[in-house]
């Protein structure tokens, strides 16, 4: 219930923005080879330029094209494609990675991942966390993706604290294309993607677009999903301007799945049961409500216009609106009216106050953005300048759709009803200035401000009032030294503040933002074909929000200010080919994450505990891909991920912990040039969890007082909740391309 709540409270968000980029080139799996410098610049890429950076830049970052995505992109999220990138550590609700999914990077939430596509901020905009389910198929439309780690360059959108995802949509194409694409798997899964572009029209206007729909029953029962999705962009292109009209999103039907298993039998022996929607009749049989669904629609309108002055100035403008509406529906048995509002009933004596029920809550919101950048480029200096204001409107309410006992309720009738209001400026400045041919060095300086403010109820009826004003300073610098033409070694640092979100507010309004300080030192080495890379960092935190690995009342995750925290560690990559057809990438991070010092109450006393793990963070993450191409359009990838224990609380209770596991999956695609109606036909395979692992990777954790059942006596309540994740099963697909 939780991620659902989160989910429409995030996917509210609509954006205005500008942007600038640059985009790198990668292998299958997201490993970043060397830049062409001779390579022109195309104006596409430089709508994401103020929130990426190029290959010899002081930040730690992957880079993925859209040909390493098109090879396993057969229906899953986003997340899920990223899954076997360094610090990475994937999830989904429904076990197969199709609907509700989440990403973690160096353990950090989605809550503290920074999202931009074409520079435009994508997270929600009071939960702060991302819902990938409102973009379904978005790969199929992704130019590339560069996924920074640590605080990186975040500068539209909320801070950054563990990584940025900044994503950049299809490029245009100067000649006409079209493409039909359609894969099958297990949970009667399905993806159906329809592309065309008409190429360079007078040379100069193209248009393109995509639709798709993606359906699935999903590994726990009932957790289906239905994912309609549409993207459109007209282009207008000379050789000094580009403007670009985008329009994309689409409407998602999911049933939940989000409760988890707290039942430890039915972890072992059922682990697809889904307790969503569970009821019992009025003859005592146990059913489940068929409509126990999140139904929700997100559309995105952008608008960016780059212009060229001559080779050393240029400008973008971005804008942007999204609108999100929808509900999540269930069905409740013996709710009090008072929690509706609503008054007893006497029959003929017989007082009445509670009823079986079905309810929506919704969120309708307007999210605005505009971006405002400019560039000046020499053969020392890259400079960019620029601003950003976004505003957010957004309405949370409730409705009784049905009531056994229906009490004064009219049709329509909110049970509570609140507003939010959201605005959000930052000016920024950053540089790229080359003092010799050894030494580079890298400035960014944000200043950003913040202003939230609530009214109306909560869904517990109570009043909710927040009016808080934050402004933040956000400094950034790094240096690169150039060893010789095969190796560079780096050095930066950078600070991050970022405001609480709305759930923070509801669970403590004296909460505070968190401030963190992030050094990262590394090391770069690329001869030929081969590459390696360490990167070792130390994230020194202040106030930093930690999940606690509770829910409130809707399944939203409780978060909690530690004074002093921190996360040290040492990430490896490299790529490394063993023969011309055999090539390994590996990466792994170690890493120690610690609260220094957590106050808490167990039993009644007060205790102190020190140096224990931060919730959801695993001190090993590793992960491979064993490569084989034995013929230039026949490719074979063993793909290997091994994620170490964690706890889902910060107190490494021995009821909160997710052991560790070890997957891997097989990915295959043959490649049929024809000289007939297709200029090609892609055949594609994917096989997940080859060796059929029962594992879990997310859950939750809570405690709470049973005092109130026994009277007179102490008692704390611990509990906690799983997420299986699916056993062996497939994908595969067929391409036409033309």
């Amino acid at each position: 219930m939780k991620i659902l709540f989160n989910n429409l409270s995030k996917k509210s968000r609509q954006r205005l923005t500008l942007s600038i980029a640059f985009l790198g080139i990668c292998s299958a799996y997201g490993q970043e080879k060397q830049q062409d410098s001779t390579k022109v610049e195309k104006l596409d890429e430089v709508l994401v330029r103020a929130v990426r950076v190029d290959a010899k830049s002081p930040i730690t970052h992957s880079n993925v094209t859209k040909e390493a995505l098109a090879k396993r992109n057969l229906g899953q999220d986003i997340p899920m494609l990223l899954n076997f990138l360094p610090s990475v550590v994937t999830t989904t609700d429904a076990g197969a990675g199709i609907g509700y999914t989440g990403i973690r990077v160096r353990g950090v939430s989605s809550q503290s991942t920074n999202i931009t596509i074409n520079g435009i901020p994508y997270n929600d905009a009071e939960s702060l966390g991302t819902f990938w389910v409102n973009l379904g198929d978005f790969a199929s439309s992704t130019e590339s993706l560069q996924l920074q780690r640590g605080v990186g360059t975040s500068t539209n959108g909320s801070g950054a604290f563990g990584a940025s995802i900044n994503v950049l949509t299809d490029a245009i194409s100067k000649d006409a294309s079209g493409e039909i694409s359609n894969s099958f798997g297990s949970y009667n899964t399905r993806k159906h993607t329809v592309k065309f572009s008409t190429g360079l029209m007078n040379d100069h206007i193209e248009i393109a677009g995509r639709l798709s729909n993606i359906a699935s029953d999903g590994y726990i029962d009932r957790a289906s999903a239905d994912l309609k999705s549409y993207f459109l962009q007209g282009s207008y292109v000379d050789d000094n301007t580009l403007i670009k009209a985008i329009t994309f999103g689409g409407k998602e039907v999911t049933y939940q799945s989000w409760n988890g298993l707290e039942d430890l039998d039915k972890l072992e022996n059922d682990r697809t049961y889904n307790t969503a929607g569970e009821y019992t009749d009025n003859n005592g049989n146990l059913q489940f409500y068929d409509n126990e669904v999140d139904n929700y629609s997100q559309d995105h309108y952008q608008l960016h216009w780059n212009q060229r002055y001559d080779n050393q100035w240029s400008t973008t403008l971005g804008l942007n609106y999204t609108k999100g509406q929808g509900y999540f529906e269930q069905y409740k048995e013996d709710e009090g009216f008072d929690d509706y509002g609503l008054d007893p009933l006497d029959f003929n004596g017989d007082i009445i106050n509670e009823t079986d029920l079905i309810r929506r809550r919704w969120l309708d919101n307007d999210f605005y953005v505009i971006n405002a950048n400019a560039n000046y480029k020499d053969d020392n200096l890259n400079l960019i300048f620029g601003g950003s204001f976004s505003h957010y409107d957004g309405d949370h309410f409730g409705e009784v759709i049905w009531a056994e006992y229906a009490s004064q309720t009219e049709i329509r009738d909110r049970y509570y009803d609140g507003n939010s209001i959201k605005n959000d400026l930052s000016l920024f400045t950053k540089a790229n200035y080359r003092l010799n041919e050894k030494i580079s060095l890298y400035g960014d300086l944000q200043v950003r401000n913040v202003t939230y403010k609530t009214t109306g109820t909560t869904s517990d009826l109570v009043e909710f009032a927040v009016d808080k004003d934050f402004t933040f300073f956000n400094p950034k610098a790094g240096i690169t030294y150039s060893l010789n033409t095969d190796n560079d070694l780096y050095f930066s640092y950078a600070r991050a503040n970022r405001e609480p979100n709305r759930t923070d507010f509801e669970s403590d309004q004296t909460i505070k933002p968190e401030q963190l300080n992030d050094f990262e030192l590394g090391w770069r080495h690329k001869k030929n074909n081969l590459s390696f890379s360490a990167n070792t960092y130390f994230m020194f935190y202040n106030d930093q929000l930690v999940l606690t690995g509770e829910s409130d009342d809707v399944g939203n995750p409780i978060r909690q200010n530690v004074d002093k925290s921190y996360r040290i560690g040492l990430e490896l990559e490299a790529i490394i080919p063993i023969t011309p057809k055999l090539t390994l990438q590996p990466n792994m991070t170690i890493s120690a994450n610690k609260v220094d010092e957590l106050s808490l109450s167990f039993d009644g006393e007060s205790q102190n505990l020190s140096n224990t793990d931060i919730s959801f963070s695993p001190s090993l993450v590793a992960a491979n891909a064993i490569v084989f191409q034995p013929l230039e359009n026949l490719q074979m990838s063993l793909l290997s991920k091994y994620v170490g224990e964690q706890f889902m609380s910060n107190t490494e209770a021995k009821s909160s912990k997710l052991d560790s596991y070890f997957i891997n999956d097989f990915n295959i695609n043959y490649t049929l040039k024809t000289d007939s109606i297709f200029d090609a036909i892609v055949f594609s395979g994917l096989v997940n969890n080859i060796f059929n692992v029962k594992y879990v990777s997310n859950g939750y954790y809570y405690t709470y007082d049973d005092s109130w059942s026994n009277p007179g006596s102490i008692a704390t309540i611990e509990g906690a909740g799983f997420y299986p994740q699916a056993t062996t099963n497939f994908l595969v697909g067929v391409t036409l391309k033309f």
